[in-house]
């Protein structure tokens, strides 16, 4: 079976990140650290990169959020003030993904990178919106 194209629509991309960002809080409250933290880097990745295509951005396959926030604050650089938080939750796709990391970030380090990084989706949100209107 051929592997299934990426959309290059901003709004998909915009409507995954939301899915993610959801499922952050969920997670926290069941437990389920390690899958809140990736979700909580998978949204924030989406989201930059439906910015990012709102701006003609090329696609790429890339799961650095410092990287992508290096392209998006060349379109806007109030993004800027969320480059900490980004250096921080890069490393939340590795831990659920690979067995090698042995330190995982606690319930509340999560919930304050997920309040922190929420205002990311904002910004997404009113950009691609203004540019579909």
């Amino acid at each position: 079976m051929p592997a299934p194209k990426e959309s290059l629509y901003p709004a998909d991309w915009l409507k995954k990140a939301e899915e993610d960002f959801k499922r952050v809080p969920a997670r926290i409250e069941e437990g389920d650290i390690e899958d809140a933290a990736f979700h909580l880097q998978q949204g924030i990745e989406k989201a930059l990169k439906g910015f990012l295509l709102s701006k003609g951005w090329k696609l790429k396959r890339i799961h650095d959020l410092e990287a992508l926030l290096d392209d998006a604050v060349k379109y806007e650089s109030s993004l800027e003030r969320f480059r900490e938080i980004l250096q921080y939750v890069t490393g939340y796709y590795l831990i659920d993904r690979y067995p090698a990391f042995e330190v995982h970030p606690s319930r509340e380090e999560v919930a304050k990178a997920y309040q922190q990084a929420k205002p990311i989706l904002s910004l997404v949100r009113r950009e691609i919106e203004a540019k579909r209107a």
